[in-house]
């Protein structure tokens, strides 16, 4: 960021993104922002105007979630001079390291990935221009900010900092932080008090996201030990879904968890077992979601009704079950779609890498794995000999 260089705000007025990192921060260096409306990307017809906007102002720089960047590959670039664009900026959602290789192979800007929430002032890491990181690393810790996973116990309370290349919860530290929620009841659990070096104790924000940090000091996410569902870049609290279906007089328990997508990085989905007297269909819940629950974004993409919700020895609904379940069918589904036979698939939890799909497929599988790069999660081709047979 230097005096005289132009970007542009796409972001909603309310996001921490337009008031700090496309706002405040570029005003505060010298320079020039293009605000695109109070409702940015949202606002109908922007992303169709989006490449005339970028010529006609000269824009150097802009920022926006995964399906923006989708949707902008949507839009003919014809013969306009884009040659001023150098970065698009990207956060808020993992993207997919297809779309990702895509956007910078057809449009010739480069993307820098980046990681931050509004309890941190916007950003904390960032890929530098001159990174030598693969596509999918959330980049460097930003100066004056520390940036390391650490391993928690149950209750959150420090035991020790992650080593290099292992997975931990990712906590941040440094002038940027906000001092608290106003509800004291929203700062359970959200500090950690780790030792310094001078034997004082250090207060470090709980992301709540998991994550490792390799030997160049490049960040990796590979989770997340809370339960947001991120569609689009709009952050969805299960508890939203689950409170309102759960006043359905046939439910007796609710699970909404994210679905991969290729579009929108994750969409809601609802997980439902009935009372034993009751019967319903999918169709009536979901008319019935859509009629209880205030936030459009939220309204689940499916519903479907299980005789029993998988749970814990404690009882607690095991909601890990169900994503890895939604993966598997995601790649069945993809696989016929493409008319490739699939002899193995599994979802797992990998230390390194979070949510993986294993799988392997006789004919059509270079088609497959096509499609399996559009979506943000691990995935890897496997040899069926030490897998499960599916035939």
């Amino acid at each position: 960021m230097s005096p005289g260089r132009i970007f542009f705000c796409g972001l909603p007025l309310f996001h921490v993104n337009a008031q700090i990192g496309t706002g405040l921060t570029v005003w505060a260096r010298g320079g020039h922002v293009i605000l695109a409306t109070p409702q940015g990307y949202r606002a109908p017809g922007l992303i169709q105007k989006f490449w005339d906007i970028a010529a006609h102002y000269k824009i150097n720089s802009f920022s926006g979630v995964p399906t923006v960047y989708s949707s902008l590959l949507q839009v003919p670039r014809g013969d306009r001079d884009l040659t001023a664009i150098q970065y698009g900026i990207c956060g808020a959602a993992p993207m997919p390291v297809e779309l990702f290789n895509r956007f910078e192979r057809e449009t010739g800007i480069k993307i820098l990935e980046g990681y931050g929430l509004t309890e941190g002032g916007c950003v904390s890491t960032l890929n530098p221009p001159a990174g030598t990181s693969d596509a999918g690393s959330i980049g460097i810790r930003l100066p004056w900010q520390r940036v390391w996973p650490m391993k928690l116990d149950a209750d959150g309370r420090y035991l020790r900092d992650a080593a290099v290349d292992e997975v931990g919860v990712i906590c941040i530290k440094g002038p940027n932080l906000i001092a608290g929620y106003l509800n004291p009841e929203h700062n359970r659990r959200i500090w950690v008090t780790r030792p310094g070096a001078d034997g004082k104790p250090e207060r470090w924000l709980n992301t709540g996201d998991l994550g490792r940090v390799d030997a160049s000091g490049y960040i990796w996410l590979s989770g997340r030990q809370k339960e947001l569902i991120i569609r689009g870049g709009h952050n969805i609290d299960p508890r939203l879904i689950e409170e309102c279906l759960q006043k359905h007089p046939s439910v007796v328990l609710v699970a909404a968890v994210g679905r991969p997508d290729e579009h929108s990085g994750e969409v809601p989905v609802a997980y439902i077992q009935l009372r034993p007297d009751q019967t319903t269909s999918p169709e009536e819940l979901l008319r019935y979601a859509q009629s209880a629950i205030p936030e459009r974004a939220a309204w689940p993409k499916e519903i479907k009704i299980l005789s029993a919700l998988p749970t814990t020895p404690v009882g607690k609904i095991f909601k890990p079950a169900l994503i890895l379940s939604e993966m598997e069918a995601l790649v069945a589904q993809e696989a016929k779609a493409c008319g490739a036979t699939l002899s193995y698939s599994e979802a797992l939890q990998d230390a390194r890498h979070g949510l993986t799909l294993k799988w392997c497929a006789h004919a059509r599988a270079d088609e497959l794995k096509a499609r399996l790069d559009r979506y943000a999660f691990h995935h890897e081709q496997v040899d069926n000999s030490a897998g499960k047979n599916l035939a």
